[in-house]
């Protein structure tokens, strides 16, 4: 999988794609990763790449000019996303999604925004990490490249992905590690005991309390029929009735 990420701040990608999961995987010829700096796609001396808001308002607006410029420079294909507070809401689902692309290109907005013409002929998708304004998209486009990216075949340990938090809408279990006993806390007994079924009935059953309690509106979703599934959601039942 290619990215090509626009910004107007390549400087600020250096850490997170020089390090760990992303770095081995470009290591290994599985992701790659293209930043361009708009500022290269201007013609005049002082590389300006934004501009007033027709009608008023504070702040600046981004040039359609040097952004039409540089993506169409390089584009080859796969969707043009504009990271926006105003996108679809991002979510395991869409990173799915997006890891079966070849290319991505990802436009990071700065200042007021873009101009709309940007948005209305040029960009394919706009995405939003969440209800919240950042000063700009690279941030966003940092968390959307590793979301997606760890995704890709051979990134991750094979069913590394599997069972982990929004995995079919539900959060992930609880973990633990050595020691088994640490200040008083001990591990659950289930985990030692080597019954691989138990072991999995346990998780199964933690990941959907774990979800009742913290994302009601994800447990809202969640397909319960199975026998097992039934049976678990009554113990949880007369377990918080007791509790």
């Amino acid at each position: 999988m290619h990215f090509d990420i626009f910004t107007l701040f390549p400087a600020m990608f250096q850490g997170p794609f020089t390090e760990s999961i992303l770095k081995r995987a470009q290591e290994q010829n599985l992701l790659s990763i293209a930043l361009h700096n708009i500022r290269d796609a201007t013609t005049d001396k002082h590389h300006v790449v934004d501009d007033y808001p027709y009608g008023g308002g504070v702040g600046m607006v981004m040039k359609p000019d040097p952004v039409f410029t540089a993506i169409e420079a390089v584009h080859q294909g796969g969707p043009i996303i504009y990271l926006t507070p105003q996108g679809r809401l991002f979510n395991q689902q869409i990173a799915r999604e997006l890891a079966q692309e070849e290319r991505i290109t990802l436009l990071c907005g700065h200042y007021e925004g873009i101009d709309e013409r940007i948005c209305q002929h040029l960009v394919t998708d706009e995405i939003s990490l969440g209800d919240y304004v950042l000063t700009g998209g690279e941030l966003a486009a940092m968390v959307l490249v590793d979301a997606v990216g760890r995704l890709v075949p051979g990134v991750l340990s094979e069913g590394s992905a599997d069972d982990e938090s929004h995995s079919n809408n539900l959060l992930e279990y609880p973990q633990y590690t050595r020691p088994p006993m640490f200040r008083d806390w001990s591990i659950p007994d289930v985990l030692l005991s080597g019954h691989h079924a138990n072991i999995e009935r346990w998780r199964r059953k933690e990941a959907i309390r774990r979800t009742r309690r913290r994302r009601p509106d994800l447990y809202a979703k969640l397909d319960l029929t199975s026998k097992q599934d039934r049976k678990i959601v009554l113990e949880l039942d007369a377990e918080e009735h007791w509790d």
